[in-house]
């Protein structure tokens, strides 16, 4: 095998006309990893991926070879995977209005260049899940909110719309598969690539605590910030501990390691109905 990549969390490594993901126990927020690692985060999101994988065959192809036919030194946390030509394009789904686009919408009334009603405080429902697409910024940059119309210029017209359906698809069965146990799905992110034959597949992670926010629907209350299952836990942590958001970026305190363990590993448990051990 050899090393083609290596991300915030995954590493991708060549392997004959196969590739391997390997996620890592990495944890990153505002686009820069942290010195401290997350023990099990890797296998955690690998195996909620798969799971999810599998609700969602039936609307989207993916990219899964395998998950059990991976070096040894990498079982549990790795896929091997089919090469695919990745979108430039980050895809994401809003069902809730939080994040950075709760902040754009404060600015501009807007996320996306799509308008919002008037009156919409933090974490409110939205009418109908957006489709909120963002650059893919390299290593080191943050990514950008982008319309629509930049989409299709970037992919053009018939691709940008198929783009969209997959997304607010795949937050849709997500989100209702989700709501049944308890979790509301506030957004996600996901990633597509073409197949040689023009397809378009689901790769990378999809529906993870590292890829959307996720919030116990018996809590939930607008108006402010929700119990998160996810990374904004740490995200909180990192804006209230003086950090100026550029690396390097300081040790995460045990504390605050392990109640995010205790997160990711909760809502894999909540989602699955699987007790992780």
């Amino acid at each position: 095998m050899e090393l083609l990549h290596s991300g915030k969390v995954r590493d991708l490594y060549t392997d004959g006309d196969d590739l391997i993901l390997v996620a890592s126990d990495r944890i990153s927020v505002y686009d820069v990893v942290l010195p401290t690692p997350i023990p099990d985060k890797g296998r955690l999101l690998t195996a909620l991926s798969l799971w999810w994988f599998e609700q969602l065959a039936d609307l989207v192809p993916n990219h899964v070879i395998s998950s059990t036919d991976v070096p040894a030194e990498f079982a549990g946390r790795a896929i091997r995977c089919r090469r695919l030509e990745m979108v430039p394009v980050e895809c994401v789904a809003r069902g809730y209005l939080t994040g950075g686009g709760f902040a754009e919408y404060q600015r501009t009334g807007a996320v996306s260049g799509l308008e919002l009603p008037r009156g919409l405080v933090e974490a409110s429902i939205l009418p109908e899940p957006i489709f909120t697409p963002s650059t893919k910024a390299p290593a080191g940059a943050h990514d950008e909110p982008i319309s629509f119309a930049e989409v299709v210029e970037k992919v053009g017209a018939q691709t940008a719309e198929r783009l969209r359906q997959i997304t607010i698809d795949v937050y849709c069965r997500g989100a209702e598969l989700a709501a049944d146990r308890g979790i509301l799905v506030a957004d996600t992110k996901i990633e597509l690539g073409w197949a040689p034959d023009g397809t378009l597949v689901l790769a990378d992670e999809v529906l993870t605590s590292d890829s959307s926010r996720f919030w116990p629907a018996q809590s939930y209350q607008p108006g402010r910030a929700q119990f998160s299952f996810d990374k904004q836990y740490v995200r909180d942590w990192a804006a209230g501990s003086g950090w100026d958001k550029q690396a390097p970026a300081p040790e995460v305190p045990a504390e605050v390691v392990k109640a995010t363990r205790a997160r990711y590993v909760e809502v894999y448990e909540k989602l699955t109905g699987n007790r992780w051990d």
